[in-house]
C-alpha cells in the first residue's frame, strides 16, 4: 500500500482569497494547450497562424468551463444544484464534467469555424492533441482533493484516501491521468504530425479517450448520488462514453475511405495558409 500524499487543496492564501490547487491546474492545463497550439501552428504548412491560435485558446477556454460545469450539474447531480444554486459557482470544490467540457468546446470550435472560414474537422483536428495535457491536469487535481477514487483493492499501490474509509483503494485519478493524459497525448502529438485525412485525428482521439474512460470506470466507484446505472456495473461516465466511441469510429472509417479515395487536395499557399481543393 502507498501513502496517499495528503496535500492540503489550498495552494495559495492572499488573507480571505484562496487559490486552490484545482484552479492551479487548471491554469496549468489551459496553459499547456496554448503553449502546444502556438507549437503546432508554428509547423511549415501547418495552415495555422499565432493569433488564430490565441484567439482560438480563449473562446475554447470560455467553452471548457461552461460546458464542464453545466455538463455535471445536468448529468450528475442536477438535484443538489437545484437545492443549493450558489454551489454552480464554487468551483473548487469540484464538480466538472469531461463531456461537458468536451460539449462545450465544441460549440466553440464550431462558433470559432465558421466566423473564420475553416472547416470545423480542420479545428477539431488542430485541437485534439491540445486536449490530453488537460485532461492530466485535471485528473491530478481530482488526487489532490482526495475524489473521484476507485473500488477497495490489494494491489500494493492503493491507497486509503481521506472520507473513503479504512481500507485501500485504487487511485483511479492516476490511471486517468496516465492513460487519457500521458498516453493518449504521447500517441496524438506523434500522430498528428504528418497531414492526415480530414477527421483522423479527431477520431482517433475519441475512440482513445473513450476506451481508455470506459476502462478506467471498472475500477473506479461511481458518484454516490448516481451509483450504477444498469445491470449493476454500467456507470454514467461509460454510458457518455458510448456516442463518443462511436462518432470516433464513424470519424476514423471516413477518413480511411478519404485516404484511399481522395476527393481535396491539400494545398500550401505562399503566405503558409492550407486550402484544399476539390478534384473534379
Amino acid at each position: 500500500m502507498l501513502p496517499y500524499p495528503a496535500i492540503d487543496p489550498v495552494a495559495v492564501s492572499f488573507g480571505p482569497v484562496r487559490l486552490h490547487w484545482y484552479g492551479v491546474m487548471y491554469i496549468a492545463a489551459f496553459l499547456a494547450a496554448w503553449l502546444l497550439g502556438r507549437c503546432r501552428a508554428a509547423r511549415p504548412g501547418s495552415g495555422w497562424t499565432a493569433d488564430q491560435v490565441d484567439d482560438l485558446a480563449t473562446w475554447a477556454m470560455l467553452g471548457v468551463v461552461l460546458g464542464a460545469r453545466l455538463g455535471y450539474i445536468l448529468f450528475y447531480d442536477l438535484d443538489a444544484y437545484l437545492a443549493d444554486p450558489l454551489e454552480v459557482f464554487r468551483v473548487w470544490n469540484g464538480g466538472m464534467s469531461f463531456h461537458g467540457g468536451l460539449v462545450g468546446v465544441l460549440s466553440a470550435a464550431l462558433w470559432w469555424s465558421l466566423r473564420h472560414k475553416k472547416r470545423f474537422l480542420d479545428v477539431t483536428d488542430f485541437v485534439a492533441p491540445l486536449v490530453p495535457p488537460g485532461l492530466f491536469f485535471g485528473r491530478l487535481g481530482n488526487f489532490i482533493n482526495g475524489e473521484l477514487w476507485g473500488k477497495v483493492t490489494t494491489v500494493d499501490w492503493g491507497m486509503v484516501f481521506p472520507g473513503a474509509g479504512e481500507l485501500p483503494r485504487h487511485p483511479t485519478q492516476l490511471y486517468e491521468a496516465g492513460l487519457e493524459g500521458l498516453l493518449l497525448f504521447t500517441i496524438l502529438w506523434v500522430y498528428s504530425r504528418k497531414p492526415r485525412p480530414l477527421g483522423a485525428v479527431s477520431g482517433l482521439f475519441a475512440v482513445l479517450y473513450a476506451l481508455c474512460r470506459i476502462g478506467v470506470e471498472f475500477f473506479r466507484l461511481p458518484d454516490p448520488q448516481l451509483g450504477y446505472l444498469f445491470f449493476g456495473w454500467v456507470t454514467m461516465g461509460q454510458v457518455l462514453c458510448l456516442p463518443l466511441l462511436l462518432a470516433g469510429v464513424l470519424l476514423l472509417a471516413h477518413a480511411a475511405y478519404e485516404k484511399r479515395h481522395p476527393s481535396r487536395d491539400r494545398v500550401v499557399l505562399d503566405d503558409g495558409s492550407v486550402v484544399w481543393i476539390k478534384r473534379r
